[in-house]
């Protein structure tokens, strides 16, 4: 079995990475950085030679988007927040626009997708971190309805704040380990499920949330 995993030098991906390769898996992995396991590809998901490298990389039975950047808005620069929307949302786009048709003429395959629990929030903080993953989900949840009843099912899993270099707010409820994380895609590798919100009390309190905030951002404008 070959697993594509994009974003995989260091956090979860890295550790899925080896999660995989300690379960026999074959594992090609794609960043913009060096990566201490598997075969792998140094590129940036931005790049127009992303889909000349997927191209490249076989047959996939397993397509996992674990690239990620998200950093607060300060003054009046928002290079970083569009960054965001292209790294989190576009790279995803264009990951699965290269690898899916593959997958639809051998009648097999599975993509997932980390997205995020703040995909139902209006963030002043990271604005464009949050519409990236609201994003997302929204488009892998649709690819899902679209592919699965041909045979490759889309999953979108949506973790709260997990112990990586991502994590960058003060305060961090019910933060996980990369392990744990890890445990959560590999239960996802098996169910295939459309959707994983983990953790749940996390998910709860999100969801409470992300229409308080919406009517909050609607009531100050």
């Amino acid at each position: 079995m070959h697993a594509v995993i994009v974003g995989n030098s260091d956090g979860i991906g890295l550790a899925l990475t080896r999660r995989l390769l300690a379960d026999g898996w074959e594992v090609t992995g794609l960043s913009r950085s060096p990566a201490p396991a598997g075969r792998h590809h140094v590129v940036d998901v931005t790049s127009p030679e992303l889909p000349a490298v997927l191209a490249g990389v076989g047959d996939v039975d397993l397509c996992v988007y674990a690239a990620g950047v998200g950093e607060l808005l300060t003054g009046d620069d928002l290079a970083d927040q569009t960054r965001a929307i292209e790294v989190n949302l576009l790279g995803a786009a264009r990951t699965i626009e290269a690898v899916v048709p593959r997958m639809l003429a051998a009648g097999r395959g599975h993509v997932i997708g980390l997205s995020s629990l703040a995909d139902t929030i209006i963030s002043a903080d990271a604005p464009g971190y949050a519409a990236s993953k609201a994003g997302l989900t929204a488009y892998l949840l649709g690819l899902d309805a679209a592919l699965r009843p041909r045979g490759v099912p889309v999953s979108v899993v949506r973790f709260g704040f997990v112990d990586t270099k991502m994590a960058k707010s003060p305060v961090t409820p019910f933060k996980i380990s990369t392990d744990r994380a890890v445990d959560v895609l590999m239960r996802c590798v098996r169910k295939r499920p459309a959707i994983v919100s983990y953790p749940r009390r996390m998910a709860a309190v999100t969801g409470a949330l992300g229409p308080l905030l919406r009517v909050g951002a609607r009531l100050r404008r």
